[in-house]
């Protein structure tokens, strides 16, 4: 039988017509790719809630997880993930804390960024 999917919870918060993006640490799966920032849900944990914490310890900031935009199933060499994309509000300055980088780019630069599978997909969808 195979595995279940990964289940994810990212981020789509923009700030003055602009989205937050993250590179991921190089020592990360997928190291080096941008992404939407979140990650993974926790045992009994709702999307929303792994979410806020997610970017609480990743960015050192507080959000209000709004509707979901979007979910994308991808499947990688090793595992296959289930990413929920959240609309977010962020308070504070987000900093990399658990990640590369941290950028806020237009929408119509997000096609000049190099992400993850399943961020790319997303990317490619609404943007």
């Amino acid at each position: 039988m195979p595995k279940q999917p990964l289940i994810v919870a990212a981020a789509v918060a923009m700030r003055e017509g602009r989205v937050m993006i993250c590179r991921r640490r190089a020592d990360a799966h997928n190291g080096l790719k941008w992404e939407f920032p979140g990650g993974k849900l926790e045992a009994g944990e709702s999307p929303e809630a792994a979410l806020a914490r997610e970017l609480k310890e990743e960015l050192g900031v507080e959000a209000r997880v709004g509707r979901i935009a979007d979910a994308v199933y991808h499947r990688y060499e090793d595992r296959d993930v289930l990413v929920l994309f959240y609309r977010c509000q962020i308070d504070g300055e987000p900093r990399s804390i658990d990640c590369d980088a941290v950028a806020w780019v237009l929408p119509e630069e997000l096609k000049d960024y190099d992400f993850a599978g399943a961020d790319a997909a997303f990317v490619e969808r609404l943007f």
